[in-house]
C-alpha cells in the first residue's frame, strides 16, 4: 500500500494473510466470495483490511481453501483490539501503529535525533512547536513516546534500532544548551544497548542519498511480513509496501551506513560536540 495512512496496519496485514490464502487455493476473488456467500466487493475489503473479518468467517476460509494457518484466528481477533496508545486519548497513530508490531527498524534522521532515542526535554521541545496542543494532549504524547522507547530495553519482544543522524541534529539547539548537553548524553548511553546501532554521518561526508528526506524502514517477524518503507512530511506521512520500492530505501540506507561514522567514531563525535558547544565534560 502507498499513500495516506488507510486501514490500521494490523487488519491490512491480516487482509494480505487471508488474501494470500485464497491465491494458493488457486480461487479467483470472485469464485471464493460466491462459495464464501459474500459479495465480490465486500470479499475485497476484507481482504485490503478496509472491513472486518470475524473469526467465524476467517474458520470458513480456512476451510474453503484448505488450510489451517497457525495463529490466524489469534489473529483476526487482536486485529480488532484498540490500540494500547488509544487508552491516552490519542487518534491518528498510525505509524504507532505499525512500530509495535516491528521486530527491527532502520532510520535515517537529517534533521532531529530519532524519536525513540530522545529524552523527555529534547522531546517536549520538539512537540511544543508546530501543532497546537493542550498541556494534556502534549503530556499524553510524551507518556506514549516512553512506552514506545521501552521496547529498547524489553525482555519480551525487544525492537532492534539502527539509527543514523546526520550531524547537524546534534548541533541544531532544540530546547536550549542544557536540554541538547543532556540529550547528547542520552544517545551515548543508549549506543551502549544490545538493541541499538547509532551511527552519525559527519558533515565532512558530503552529499549523500537521502540529502531530500529522512525515513524509516521497518522489518516485521515471520516469513510473510514485508518490510515497510515510511516517510513523513510537513501535513502527513506515506506508508510503502511495494517490494521495490522497499528494497531500494534498504540500499539507500546500507550505502549511508557505510558513508556515516562508525559506531565508535559517532560516540567521539557526539561527546565532542557535547564539549565544545555545550560545556559538558
Amino acid at each position: 500500500m502507498s499513500g495516506q495512512v488507510g486501514p490500521p496496519f494490523r487488519r491490512r496485514r491480516l487482509g494480505h494473510r487471508l488474501r494470500g490464502l485464497r491465491e494458493r487455493a488457486g480461487l479467483t476473488l470472485d469464485e471464493a466470495a460466491e462459495q464464501l456467500d459474500k459479495k465480490r466487493t465486500s470479499l475485497h475489503r476484507v481482504e485490503t483490511g478496509e472491513t472486518r473479518a470475524d473469526v467465524h468467517l476467517v474458520r470458513s476460509m480456512m476451510d474453503l481453501y484448505d488450510a489451517y494457518e497457525d495463529g490466524l484466528l489469534d489473529a483476526t481477533r487482536e486485529a480488532y483490539k484498540p490500540g494500547w496508545w488509544r487508552a491516552f486519548g490519542l487518534k491518528d497513530f498510525g505509524y504507532v501503529d505499525v512500530e509495535t508490531e516491528a521486530s527491527g527498524l532502520m532510520e535515517f534522521n537529517a534533521l532531529n535525533i530519532p524519536g525513540l532515542m530522545q529524552h523527555e526535554p529534547y522531546s517536549r521541545a520538539l512537540l511544543q512547536t508546530g501543532t497546537r496542543r493542550t498541556e494534556q494532549e502534549l503530556e499524553n504524547m510524551l507518556a506514549v513516546r516512553a512506552i514506545r522507547q521501552k521496547r529498547l530495553t524489553a525482555k519480551d519482544k525487544p525492537l532492534e534500532l539502527a539509527a543514523i543522524i546526520d550531524e547537524a541534529a546534534l548541533h541544531r539547539e532544540v530546547g536550549g544548551s542544557e536540554v541538547m548537553l543532556e540529550q547528547l548524553r542520552h544517545l551515548v548511553q543508549l549506543s551502549a544497548y544490545p538493541t541499538v546501532a547509532f551511527q552519525v554521518m559527519p558533515f565532512r561526508s558530503g552529499a549523500h542519498d537521502a540529502m531530500s528526506s529522512s525515513f524509516i524502514v521497518l522489518e516485521f517477524p515471520g516469513q510473510d511480513e514485508a518490510d515497510l518503507f515510511y516517510v513523513e512530511y510537513t501535513t502527513g506521512a506515506i506508508h510503502i509496501e511495494d517490494e521495490e520500492q522497499v528494497v531500494a530505501a534498504r540500499l539507500v540506507f546500507d550505502r549511508l551506513r557505510s558513508q556515516a561514522l562508525s559506531p565508535e567514531d559517532s560516540v567521539e563525535l557526539v561527546n565532542r560536540v557535547a564539549r565544545e558547544r555545550y560545556g559538558g565534560s
